[in-house]
């Protein structure tokens, strides 16, 4: 029978968390925050990180959080679901399959993964404990959605009492309202015991693989963004799941933000958890197209090292439009007293003041589809 030691934590497994100031780049965008710290463990020399952490000879990808950001479609992406849900921004409604995202994370890191999902009605604990100390084992992470906060992608770099407790970085450990229940060891990472009821699946990292050339990548890349960018609807229809119901994405996003917040009966004025939950959301729109088009525009500029000459001066207005869209979201944040003013949701209940945004957005959504327009010509000049 294999034995396996009670307890095992892998060293070096780079933190993944949301912004808190400091010298390193913002990394909010869940799935390519997580998919660059697996490169920067696995210390594959073609990623590195030129801000930051410096880049090795052989680098071909300066900045890996831009590039996993471009090759999901994170860069050009925008969702928005009828009413006002704090999911409107996740990764997996880019594609009517939800795995879609990830493959094409993984096809960019060049392994294999497997993914495992909890099963209703059926307690499968003991399968995901025995993955995931057998992953550990062989010196490989765990992308795990959930075990400390909403079902989202936490990095597990450890076990402890034979599975029971887990041990890893999770962007939502340090907020109260998901850690209970968390330690947290010696370096920062969580602890966790009684992890299955809070672990929606587990994606196991594999072998790694033929990866495709990097021009073949990025040529992908850039037809997926427009597909993310001009594609309004992902799983209409009354047999698609609830969450993918009357989701707009793409630009027909934009155009869904700017008529919510025209909704004047969707503020009402005195009451202060209504007001604040309809800011969160907005601003949670705000803060995700201001990152993904910087490091949208960034990934185009990579592009241009890879791919055709003849297509870099469209790749650059592309970028620049991305650039341009990043600053108008300052301009909306500035709008309610910059960008964390804790009394924002105050000054966002002003009718007046949603207008202005409101334009704003407008002006957002058309260079976005001025981003796409150069995109798709970029593509067109490619030589064959």
């Amino acid at each position: 029978m294999a034995t396996y030691p009670s307890r095992l934590v892998l060293d070096g497994v780079p933190r993944v968390k949301f912004y808190d100031g400091g010298p390193g780049c913002p990394e909010d965008i869940l799935l390519p925050s997580v998919m660059r710290a697996l490169m920067e463990f696995f210390e594959d020399e073609e990623f590195g990180c030129r801000t930051c952490r410096g880049t090795q000879p052989g680098c071909q990808v300066p900045c890996s959080y831009a590039y996993f950001t471009g090759m999901t479609g994170a860069g050009s992406f925008l969702s928005w679901k009828r009413g006002w849900h704090e999911d409107n921004m996740a990764l997996v409604y880019l594609h009517a399959d939800a795995g879609e995202v990830e493959r094409r994370a993984f096809q960019a890191a060049g392994l294999t993964y497997e993914r495992l999902v909890k099963e209703d009605g059926r307690d499968n604990e003991a399968l995901f404990r025995q993955k995931i100390i057998q992953s550990i084992q062989k010196g490989r992470p765990v992308i795990a959605y959930g075990v400390v906060g909403p079902p989202e992608p936490a990095l597990i770099c450890g076990y402890d009492e034979d599975g029971a407790a887990l041990v890893g970085w999770s962007f939502f450990q340090n907020f109260p309202d998901f850690n209970q229940g968390v330690v947290f060891e010696a370096g920062g990472c969580f602890r966790k015991g009684d992890w299955f009821k809070d672990t929606e699946s587990l994606v196991l990292v594999g072998e790694r693989e033929f990866r495709q050339p990097l021009g073949e990548l990025y040529w992908g890349a850039l037809e997926w963004a427009l597909q993310v960018t001009r594609v309004p609807i992902v799983r209409p229809g009354a047999d698609a799941p609830e969450n993918f119901r009357e989701r707009a994405n793409g630009l027909a996003a934009y155009d869904a933000w700017a008529d919510h917040l025209l909704r004047e009966e969707d503020f009402p004025a005195n009451d202060e958890k209504i007001l604040r939950q309809r800011h969160d959301v907005h601003n949670g729109a705000v803060g995700a197209v201001a990152e993904a088009r910087w490091y949208g525009a960034l990934f185009l500029i990579q592009a241009i090292e890879i791919l055709h000459y003849s297509m870099a001066e469209d790749l650059l207005h592309a970028a620049a439009f991305y650039t341009a869209e990043h600053d108008l979201m300052w301009k909306i944040w500035d709008l309610a007293g910059g960008n964390g003013n804790p009394e924002a949701y105050r000054i966002f209940a002003d009718p007046a003041v949603r207008r202005q945004m409101v334009s704003i957005i407008q002006e957002a959504r058309r260079k976005d589809a001025q981003a796409a327009e150069h995109i798709q010509m970029a593509l067109v000049k490619h030589p064959a």
